[in-house]
Order: C-alpha cells, then structure tokens, then sequence
C-alpha cells in the first residue's frame, strides 16, 4: 500500500486570488507576455478569452452572490476543468483570476469585503485535494482602493450610485485585516499569504512578489520582459459620471458594452473645459 503523499510530496498550486483593483490585470498581462520564458519553471493560468478560466471566475462571482447549493456544484465543476487542462508533470502551478474572490463592492449589490472569499478558498481546497494549495492575495490602500472599485463599478458592473453614496454604503465595512484573518481561520495561516501593491518594486514586471512565492529568483524575474504600457486605466471623471447616468437607462447588455467602449476611446468628449479648435 502506498502511503499518503505529505505536503512536500505534492505538486504545488498557488491560487493568486486578485482581489480586484490591485494590479491582477497587469499580472496576467506579464505572465502571458512571458508565458515561453516561464514554462520550464511554472504553468500558468490567467483568464485568457476562450479559456476555462473565464467560467471559473463567472461562477465565483454567481456563488458569492447567492452560494446556494446549485452555484456551489457549478464552480466546483468549473475548477476541476481547469485542473484537467494542467500537463501532466511535477511543475508548480499558478492561477491567476481577480473574480475567483467574488464579487467586489458595487456589484450585484454588495456592499461588504468579500463575505464569501473564506468559502470559496475552502472549495476550492478541497476540489485540489491532490495538491498543495496555497493563496495568495494582494492588498491596496483602502482609500485608493475604495475609489477605483467604485469607477469600475460604475464601468462595467453598471452600478448607478455616486461616490459618495458608495462610501455611505460602504461604511461599515472592516479593514484588509478583518479579511486575512476571516481566510486564515478556514485555511490555516499558513497557507496564505498577502502582498500590498503599494509594496511591488517595478510597475514594468508586475507581480515580482507573486513570482518570488512561487518559487522564481531576482535574475530570472529581472530577465523577464516588460510590459509595454499600462493595464487598463480608469476612465476620467467626466466619463465616470457620463457612464453612471447611463446606467440608470434599460439598455441590453451589449448595447451598452458597445457604449462603454466608445466612451473609452474618446474621453476627451467628456472633460468640462476643452479649448476650442478653428475658431476666434
């Protein structure tokens, strides 16, 4: 009879959580820039359009709005099809998806931090019973977080509430703290571990300390291309505010998601004061 394998006998998988609005786009952005140059040390997983990931993370979003039995069975379902995809090796392995923490403030209705994020962590534990599991998430100033959960709310959650009102809503809502601990009681705290993006040395290799968990060291970090722009950026105040006006209309979906993008491309229409062109 073979024994049990312990910890150190498993092949490790590092859950990189997000949260939203803490660098995780700029993250998979560099890891899939570098996907060749990492693949003898790490697979990874982002994301990706067409790629099991996405139903992953739309079905952490459905159960941390109502974790009913059903929504449950459907996000277990959709981790064990992204675990099939893994190669068949001992090589660690990183998933990467900011929506695999729920659904943020602004969404659907939620108001607080990431109320299910303990259970899905948990779930998702015991679906990768095969392997070693460890979290990560990253963390933000509050204040500056709060702000940018808001605008992207109101981008492409269609949340119609001014900023004030979000932080009235939000108010009561506990600091990052209240969260690892919440996390560490169902995973043990050794099995999680946070990042401030405030603490991430170089904004064109996003994810230095991520990758340093998982195993990489500085020269090999260092020799990693860089990213050739910004992630995506919030959009100005004008088209914030024209956006959240937006929202209280009926429009379907994919009229409005052709909106959002005509207002992204052009938003200098939407700053208050634009000096005039070809007239006296």
């Amino acid at each position: 009879m073979t024994a049990a394998p312990t910890k150190s006998d498993q092949r490790r998988l590092i859950l990189h959580l997000g949260v939203q609005k803490t660098g995780s786009t700029a993250i998979q952005r560099h890891l899939n820039r570098n996907a060749a140059a990492l693949a003898r040390r790490l697979i990874v997983r982002t994301p990706e359009e067409g790629s099991p990931m996405r139903p992953l993370g739309r079905a952490a979003i459905a159960y941390s709005l109502g974790p009913t039995e059903d929504r449950e069975i459907a996000l277990r379902i959709a981790f064990e099809d992204v675990l099939e995809t893994l190669p068949a090796n001992d090589l660690p392995v990183l998933l990467s998806h900011e929506n695999l923490a729920g659904a943020m403030p602004g969404n659907g209705g939620e108001t607080r931090l990431y109320p299910q994020l303990p259970r899905i962590a948990g779930l998702l534990s015991r679906c990768a019973a095969g392997f070693a599991v460890d979290f990560v998430i990253y963390t933000r100033s509050m204040t500056a977080w709060k702000a940018s959960v808001w605008a992207q709310a109101v981008r492409t959650d269609g949340y119609q509430h001014g900023f004030e009102d979000f932080l009235n809503r939000t108010d009561a809502m506990p600091g990052w703290g209240d969260l690892i601990r919440r996390m560490a009681d169902v995973l043990g705290p050794d099995r999680l571990c946070r990042f401030k993006l405030e603490d991430e040395p170089d904004p064109g290799r996003p994810g230095r300390l991520l990758l340093h968990h998982a195993g990489l060291d500085d020269a090999i970090i260092e020799a990693l291309a860089p990213l050739d722009g910004p992630a995506m950026q919030r959009l100005n105040a004008g088209s914030t505010e024209f956006l959240r006006r937006l929202n209280g209309l009926t429009l379907n979906p994919h009229a409005r998601g052709k909106v959002v993008d005509l207002v992204a491309r052009a938003q200098n229409l939407f700053i208050a004061e634009v000096p005039g062109k070809g007239t006296s």
